[in-house]
């Protein structure tokens, strides 16, 4: 299996549904997200974790556990190294939980920031060793602060995100769901809108959300010839286009191209 956590975007599947492990990793995604947690029922959760696995496909698989605090959070996270995950998902990512996590598991961890104790020591969660990546759990996020769930309102919050990842040194942070599955413009129009604040993904939650979010986080045609002008231009400051070009534009210019290239 490829250890690689720096995929675009993952696709959640509920962990009680195994008969649609193999079809998720079919769907063009390049990660597998097993979810134990809001997708699985109370009820259901212990016989859940026995039905995970990570055989059925070479892309990561994820295990979203349960949160720091719940009766299934240890059991869990156990499970997840039973199958040999990629990665555990932490739900309601705060400082204590991302550590107590780190000290219980060799695993390395995605931290789901979904509260606003989670949002303001997200600096400090992405510095712990363990913690490869952040995540934006938005509609929670919105419920604990009571706001819309809107480009506006989570403006500052994504920007803290890309920033604490960034002080990190750590892979670009994952964007929340868009919660339409039939509306592919709005899908890569809130993907567009993740790459340009410097997310690195976005969460999946259907199949059909994948395409979408995938052609979102590709520069477009008329950005992509002008990677190509700046890159072909001399050294040092130069006009191109009307624009002046020096060499931080430059390598603004690799990483787009970069970017359409690693895909």
């Amino acid at each position: 299996m490829t250890t690689s956590l720096g995929f675009v975007c993952p696709l959640f599947v509920p962990g009680n549904r195994p008969e649609r492990f193999e079809k998720a990793a079919a769907s063009g995604s390049d990660a597998i997200i097993l979810d134990l947690e809001d997708a699985v029922a109370a009820s259901k959760k212990d016989a859940a974790r026995e039905t995970l696995r990570a055989d059925f496909t070479n892309l990561p698989v994820i295990v979203r556990i349960n949160a720091a605090g719940t009766r299934w959070h240890e059991t869990d996270i156990a499970a997840a190294e039973h199958i040999g995950a990629a990665a555990i998902m932490l739900p309601k990512a705060e400082l204590d939980s991302a550590i107590g996590c780190a000290q219980v598991t060799s695993l390395p961890i995605i931290g789901l920031v979904e509260t606003a104790r989670g949002l303001a020591e997200a600096r400090q969660i992405a510095a712990i060793p363990a913690v490869v990546r952040l995540a934006f759990g938005s509609i929670d996020y919105s419920v604990d602060l009571g706001s819309a769930h809107t480009h506006d309102a989570f403006l500052s919050a994504r920007s803290e995100l890309v920033l604490a990842s960034r002080l990190a040194s750590i892979v670009p942070p994952l964007d929340g769901v868009t919660t339409a599955t039939d509306d592919e413009n709005l899908i890569a129009d809130d993907a567009r809108y993740a790459a340009s604040l410097g997310f690195g993904g976005k969460l999946c939650i259907h199949p059909r959300q994948v395409g979408p979010i995938k052609s979102g986080f590709l520069p477009d045609e008329k950005t992509i010839d002008w990677a190509r002008r700046v890159l072909e231009s001399s050294d040092g400051a130069v006009k191109i286009g009307g624009e002046m070009v020096d060499d931080p534009i430059r390598t603004r210019a690799r990483r787009i191209l970069g970017r359409l290239h690693s895909r």
